[in-house]
């Protein structure tokens, strides 16, 4: 039977999301090698794949120990130089794996980086973003344009409200501290920071979240808002003209924060 992915920690705030069917496991975002090997050895698992949603080392930087004595398919974008990926993907391409038994649609999300990706399991409902959304905010423009990350989140506001969102960090928390400081009047904002932060003051996951959350609170989502749009005119002392502009400038608001 097909668990719910499991977190593995890794680093001071990354999550390895994997899934398990059986004796077999498929990992997310492997930055280090270290933690996914206890962890399976722990679990008595067989790791069959692993899939990547962009190039940061924090993502990456375990794929090589991992294949080192295992030979594995990796999944990842096409876009980006990552040696070890064996299986390029592009915007609409679907990945079917066999154990465990999963299809996963490729989304191409640049913005974090020219050439993320993110894997959504249709059938169960289940979202690997990556470094694209996070639970409250998302990913810093390290390489793309805000127009190609409000085009990109867009995307993934777009899917099914149920859908559960395994971003790659632990960053909630602060997030959700930014998204109070821009709406402080928004109790569904408040709400979900109360929650947040009790779960974190017990040193417990917040993850995943759902798509609808996402629409409810995370500011990144809610750009052609009136109310955050005031925010942004109050705080820069400009009035944005689009959504677009508007993202942009959450974004550096929240980039200095």
């Amino acid at each position: 039977m097909l668990k719910a992915p499991t977190a593995i920690p890794a680093f001071r705030d990354n999550y390895i999301w994997a899934i398990v069917e059986g004796d077999r496991c498929v990992v997310v975002d492997p930055g280090d090698a270290a933690p996914v090997e206890a962890w399976l050895s722990e679990q008595g698992l067989t790791l069959s794949a692993i899939l990547i949603t962009h190039h940061h080392p924090d993502h990456v930087g375990g794929v090589s120990a991992l294949c080192r004595q295992r030979s594995i398919p990796v999944y990842g974008p096409a876009r980006e130089s990552i040696p070890e990926i064996g299986h390029p993907l592009n915007d609409g391409d679907r990945v079917r794996l066999s154990g465990p038994d999963l299809e996963l649609d490729v989304l191409e999300v640049p913005g974090h980086t020219l050439g993320h990706i993110a894997f959504y399991a249709a059938g169960q409902g289940w979202l690997f973003c990556g470094d694209t959304l996070f639970a409250g905010g998302c990913g810093r423009l390290f390489e793309g344009t805000p127009e190609q990350m409000h085009h990109s989140l867009t995307r993934l506001a777009a899917l099914p409200e149920e859908t559960r969102v395994f971003c790659a960090h632990e960053y909630t928390l602060a997030n959700l501290t930014f998204a109070a400081s821009v709406s402080p009047q928004d109790n569904n904002v408040l709400a979900r920071l109360e929650q947040v932060r009790a779960l974190r003051e017990q040193d417990r996951i917040t993850l995943p979240s759902t798509i609808g959350e996402e629409r409810r609170t995370n500011p990144f989502l809610r750009s052609a808002e009136p109310q955050l749009r005031h925010a942004c005119e109050t705080h820069f002392g400009v009035a944005p003209d689009s959504c677009v502009e508007n993202f942009a400038a959450l974004r550096r608001w929240k980039d200095s924060a």
